[in-house]
């Protein structure tokens, strides 16, 4: 939910500051990009070059610079339409008095009144003063303005009591904004299982069988899923590709039999399940525990079905809508129907090696989606990432309709 987005993180004067330094790792860890805009108090508690390391950006304290000799002015028109999502953590009494009534004397505040976007607040302060009245009227009247509490914990407290007004911890305060950002997505609170890459069957210690399926399509499903506010598992063969997305949980896999397990772990739970890897039909019946050396002129090598993932997944079908792939180079779509009914599918995703640019290894794909009514629905050459939007998109509307 927060990759690509630009996070402006808004600190205060409080002790709880020096957990920034955690959160802006977070914030960037899950895609962002950060800026920041201290209190001049809250520079006690926190160090601005730190945080100006861990973010790559400079930290802004005034609405004016002294460099060299020079002047400069911090543009807080510029830094509220520049940010997507406005964090103001820590947020002490003082701050969120301020907040509430409009008061405008520092560079957080005057940036706080000119922002666009969502604007979310962790409060965190001493237990007698979160409990105030005054504090309740603030707290309540900034969430009446829409903007987004993330309450506070309980805990030890600076003072050295115990109970609420702790600063949310960094983690937290990242899953809460993921989570709300979520809300109202079209795959918000629906768990995912996506397939990818190819298998590889072993033949000996240091030989294989495989593809040359790179596992991109099914990655670039998986994070377009996340975006669309999923809770993805994306399980996978072997691949070059890396998987950071907060929303997709990464198992990897090497052979078949792996890859079965590991959906079938899953598989109850799901909502949605695309089977997009590339699963070897065929293993070795027996796997040599030393490399096989050069004997004569051939090699002849026994092979045994592995198990069909996809079909297990039909038979086993509860109330999850099953996508299969189908690669195809004769009567395409003839065979993908046939597929798609005899592995019990509501839908399959149809690449025909005809199709200059579809098929494996490349950055493009030609494909053609087929439901289980029959209907059939083709699409121009496009990117794999613009191929899953696309793929997504029908999924959407059947899961809807």
């Amino acid at each position: 939910m927060l990759s690509g987005k630009n996070v402006l993180l808004g600190i205060t004067g409080g002790i709880a500051a020096y957990k920034t330094t955690f959160l802006v790792r977070l914030l960037i860890k899950a895609g962002a990009s950060v800026k920041i805009v201290m209190t001049q108090s809250s520079s006690s508690f926190v160090s601005p070059l730190t945080l100006s390391t861990l973010s790559k950006n400079p930290v802004l304290l005034d609405f004016v610079n002294e460099s060299d000799g020079s002047l400069s002015w911090n543009n807080h028109v510029e830094l509220g339409l520049w940010a997507d999502v406005f964090l103001i953590a820590p947020a002490t009494a003082n701050t969120l008095s301020k907040m509430a009534n409009g008061t405008c004397d520092n560079l957080l505040l005057a940036t706080y009144l000119s922002a666009k976007c969502p604007v979310y607040f962790a409060p965190a302060m001493d237990l007698d003063m979160y409990k105030h009245e005054s504090t309740k009227t603030s707290l309540d009247k900034l969430q009446s303005f829409g903007n987004i509490m993330i309450p506070a914990e309980s805990g030890e407290l600076a003072s050295g009591l115990v109970g609420e007004g702790r600063m949310a911890e960094p983690e937290n305060i990242t899953s809460f904004i993921q989570k709300h950002l979520a809300e109202g997505l079209p795959l918000s609170g629906k768990k995912i299982l996506i397939t990818a890459g190819p298998t590889h069957e072993a033949i000996d210690p240091v030989r294989f069988l495989g593809n040359r399926s790179s596992g991109t399509m099914g990655f670039e499903l998986a994070k377009k899923a996340a975006d669309l506010g999923a809770n993805v598992f994306l399980i996978s063969g072997p691949t070059n590709l890396s998987m950071e997305h907060y929303g997709v949980t990464l198992i990897s896999v090497t052979s078949a039999e792996e890859m079965y397990n590991a959906v079938h772990k899953h598989y109850s739970e799901i909502d949605i399940a695309i089977s997009a890897a590339a699963v070897a039909d065929y293993r070795p019946k027996l796997i040599s525990e030393q490399k096989i050396k050069k004997q004569g002129d051939g090699l002849q090598i026994d092979l045994v079905r592995t198990k069909d993932i996809l079909l297990s997944m039909g038979e086993q079908k509860r109330n999850q809508f099953l996508v299969g792939f189908a690669l195809e180079t004769e009567n395409e779509v003839e065979n993908a129907k046939s597929k798609l009914q005899r592995k019990n599918l509501d839908a399959i995703v149809l690449n025909s090696l005809q199709d200059k640019g579809a098929g494996f290894g490349g950055t493009t794909n030609k494909i053609t989606f087929i439901d289980k009514n029959s209907k059939v629905k083709a699409f121009e050459l496009k990117t794999k990432a613009e191929v899953a939007s696309d793929i997504w998109s029908e999924i959407i509307t059947r899961i809807h309709a």
